[in-house]
């Protein structure tokens, strides 16, 4: 299978470095919500350094502070699946080096495809990622949607989802219509819409709010997220609030990261329901698929949708989730799911059930990995924009080489090669935890 690596392409991973990173965004309450009170944006920071000088791939597994420390330890033990190889021979049968490093035969214990151990997998990936579309000179979006569709498929490992995918259908989904460089055109002339949440996080004073979506909105957004879930008045207050602030025509989303039981998430709902919610995210465990299920049926007649996938571990849970028709909104997250290789079949899934993706994103570096999907699925995958978004999170981009670019509240796409994951020294240095 020919890629764009000539196959003598000399180049050869040497080493894996991997430095635990974390930034206090605690201090300010960026980021918090009703179960995850202080978060610390942190992740477990991959580099590959490779035979030419100045060359290395760079990929992320986002945390929230404490615990980077294990997926670290996790990377360290898995870095022997790297180091000394040529990166053509990864690529050039990337399937079975995924399955082989997802499935590694002692490691995988510790897993199998979920937790700590799958976003280590996807922290490697996502450098492998980056320094692939580096040395083909494009950004990762351009690389895939060049990609012929058995290209694409070839990238995929069907175990335990061709029940409800097959190779044939992903071909067909992935068939090329001719207008891959109108759809193209219109994202570098228009970027892809995006909504934020930047104005909603739970420990936010109703001036910061006020503050924030000012400001959010001189700079083109017009959809809002808002943490719900820890009290119900407190909710109502901040609901009100913004939905006074965005006018009637606004989209307000909540957000209560797996804070309820499903009857809790039903009834609480219920009492929000009149500020016209787009989606309720996460209103219950994300393992529950058929919670879930329970929750969507109850307010489909108030015109409340259920959007989930965050923290859904793997491919096979979507697949379920899709099963199930259990969710109106698919968020795929890119630290969470083990890179491109497992983002696009969750893609392909959501593609064949209807379900439009808006991924997660926000965190450290998140942003910067998700407008490579929104992008690729646009022109190749889905085609479509009807009732899909991006989230935007305004934090923490300054430590990036290549942060994202929005012009009027939506993702541009990227231009520089690479996932555009790649941080400043001067902030991996700055922001190493030293115990």
């Amino acid at each position: 299978m020919h890629h764009n690596l000539p196959l003598d392409c000399p180049i050869r991973i040497v080493s894996l470095k991997v430095t635990d990173v974390r930034f206090p965004t605690s201090e300010g309450l960026h980021g918090s919500d009703a179960i995850h009170p202080d978060p610390d944006y942190s992740a477990a920071y991959v580099e590959l350094t490779t035979s030419e000088a100045g060359l290395k791939g760079c990929g992320s597994a986002f945390t929230l502070g404490r615990g980077t420390e294990v997926i670290a330890k996790n990377i360290e033990s898995l870095k022997h699946y790297v180091e000394d190889k040529k990166l053509e021979s990864i690529v050039n049968n990337f399937r079975n080096f995924y399955h082989a490093l997802v499935n590694d035969g002692q490691m995988r214990w510790l897993g199998p495809e979920k937790g700590v151990l799958h976003m280590a997998c996807s922290a490697i990936l996502n450098a492998i990622w980056d320094l692939w579309a580096k040395v083909a000179g494009k950004p990762v979006w351009k690389l895939l949607s060049d990609m012929r569709p058995q290209q694409l498929v070839d990238l995929i490992d069907f175990t335990y989802i061709s029940d409800y995918l097959t190779p044939d259908e992903a071909l067909q989904i992935l068939a090329e219509d001719g207008k891959e460089n109108d759809r193209e055109g219109y994202l570098n002339a228009n970027g892809y819409p995006a909504y934020t949440t930047s104005a909603g996080w739970l420990g936010y004073s109703e001036q910061t709010i006020r503050e924030q979506h000012a400001l959010l909105s001189a700079q083109g957004f017009d959809k809002f997220k808002v943490k719900v879930g820890q009290n119900l008045e407190s909710d109502r207050a901040r609901l009100r609030l913004l939905r006074e602030l965005c006018g009637p025509q606004g989209v307000l989303m909540t957000d209560a990261n797996q804070r309820w039981s499903v009857p809790e998430a039903v009834a609480w709902m219920r009492q929000l329901a009149e500020f016209q919610p787009y989606w309720i995210e996460e209103p219950t465990s994300p393992d529950d698929v058929l919670g879930h299920r329970a929750v969507r049926d109850a307010l489909q007649p108030l015109g409340v949708r259920v959007a989930t996938g965050e923290m859904c571990q793997n491919k096979v849970l979507f697949k379920q989730f899709f099963q199930a028709a259990a969710l109106d909104v698919c968020q795929i997250d890119a630290c969470r799911l083990a890179s491109v290789n497992e983002v696009l079949p969750v893609l392909l899934m959501a593609a064949k059930a209807g379900v439009p993706v808006c991924p997660h994103a926000g965190g450290l570096g998140l942003c910067e990995y998700v407008q490579h999907y929104i992008m690729f699925d646009y022109i190749r995958v889905s085609r479509s924009l009807q009732d899909r978004m991006c989230e935007y999170s305004s934090h923490l981009h300054e430590n990036f080489v290549h942060p994202v670019r929005m012009r009027n509240g939506a993702y541009l796409p990227p231009e520089d090669a690479g996932f555009n994951t790649e941080m400043l020294a001067t902030s991996v240095e700055q922001a190493e935890f030293k115990k």
